[in-house]
């Protein structure tokens, strides 16, 4: 299906040209006609489906052929991360550059100078708004945000906000909005607390499953079994077998990722980071080298986890296991994009080996495991992990004679 199937408007028309869309994705094929025709929608749709240009599209195209007040906000678009907001905001601007279509961005970690930019926009009206949950509250508990007009919400990826403690904020955010609005829900799983949130907020939704829950064939999952020491001289070992254009590393702390980070700095690799304690405009700046491949050598937390749009990633390696099989399919499937190859490793430590094996069970198949290199001493057995609660106490009883 061709986008010129949709009938969008001539202006928008000539933006998605300009973007390079031709062909619609599923979940852009089954989505679209139901945001035209006014459904609320609950889509199950993973990152890398289409489904960012799925909701911004129809929208668009409803706002310039349908009356709407300039000087209201008419669109709200609710994100986990600034970083999605980023990127929905570049989306955004190409596809609705030969328009009229307003639209600002709204998240945390910025200066004073930005915060007046969205004070202006959002007490003047505008007609899209991306925003975090925080950074609107701030502004709604100023009093001047003007959204009795509003006519289209969208919450994306909505089991990451839940996950990030943002269901009260997403709440707190709705009590201001009009009762009669259209309400667009996309969420890559749908545990019970997502149902609840939808039968909060959506009125006789159409329901739509574009779900992805393994990842692309084309990549290929290795695993190592490793002791926490062994996992900074692992992770430059790897480094150094082949030429990567570009390796993204994710670390379930931050602190992992700093020093991480670090040690790769010493070994003269190019890397950086992204976390939490880092200023936006850095953020920004990080992010921009290494989707220009100035830089190599990406170390993030799961921030960067979903949200990214950065393709030909050779390499991902999970310096941690993730939380949970979701979380390692969205890590992994930041490489092999746009029918690309990639590569994903994971080093497990013992504490870690049964929560890998839970992703192995949702990807219904073990990952192949690669031997430690000698040169690193001995590496653990799986079977140790069985034995080890066990004589750990031991210890403990020795301890206290």
């Amino acid at each position: 299906m061709n986008f010129t199937d949709f009938d969008f408007e001539d202006d928008l028309m000539d933006g998605i040209d300009a973007m390079g869309y031709k062909t619609a994705t599923p979940v852009q094929q089954q989505v679209i006609p139901q945001i035209i025709a006014g459904k609320d929608i609950i889509a199950a749709a993973q990152t890398g489906t289409g489904k960012t240009a799925a909701f911004l599209l129809p929208i668009i195209h409803k706002l310039i052929t349908q009356p709407h007040d300039a000087q209201q906000i008419n669109a709200m678009v609710i994100v986990p991360t600034r970083e999605l907001a980023v990127q929905i905001t570049q989306i955004l601007e190409g596809i609705s550059y030969f328009t009229s279509v307003s639209f600002i961005s709204v998240y945390g970690g910025t200066g004073g100078a930005l915060f007046a930019n969205e004070k202006k926009a959002l007490t003047s009206g505008v007609d899209i708004v991306i925003c975090t949950p925080g950074r609107m509250i701030s502004h709604l508990n100023m009093g001047y945000v003007k959204l009795d007009g509003l006519k289209y919400l969208v919450l994306d990826e909505a089991d990451r906000m839940l996950d990030m403690g943002f269901y009260d904020d997403i709440i707190k955010i709705i009590s201001y909005l009009p009762k009669h609005r259209q309400n667009l829900m996309f969420s890559a799983t749908m545990p019970p607390a997502i149902r609840k949130l939808a039968n909060t907020i959506l009125h006789k939704p159409v329901e739509i499953n574009i779900a992805i829950s393994k990842p692309p064939e084309q990549i290929v999952q290795e695993a190592f079994l490793v002791y926490d020491a062994q996992k900074i001289p692992l992770v430059k070992y790897v480094l150094q077998q082949k030429q990567f254009d570009s390796v993204l590393v994710f670390c379930s702390s931050k602190l992992n990722v700093k020093q991480l980070c670090e040690e790769l700095r010493r070994s003269r690799f190019s890397a950086d980071q992204i976390q939490s304690d880092l200023e936006q405009d850095k953020r920004e700046q990080v992010l921009l080298d290494f989707k220009s491949k100035k830089l190599k050598i990406l170390v993030a937390t799961d921030i960067l986890s979903r949200g990214i749009d950065i393709e030909d990633i050779d390499l991902v390696i999970n310096y941690d296991v993730p939380h949970d099989g979701e979380d390692y399919i969205h890590r992994i499937g930041r490489t092999a994009r746009a029918a690309s190859k990639g590569t994903a490793y994971t080093f497990i430590t013992l504490k870690e080996l049964h929560k890998f094996e839970r992703i192995e069970r949702l990807l219904g198949h073990a990952v192949t495991k690669q031997k430690v290199p000698e040169q690193f001493g001995p590496a653990p057995e799986p079977g140790e992990a069985i034995h080890k609660p066990a004589r750990k106490k031991h210890k403990g009883l020795r301890r206290n004679k």
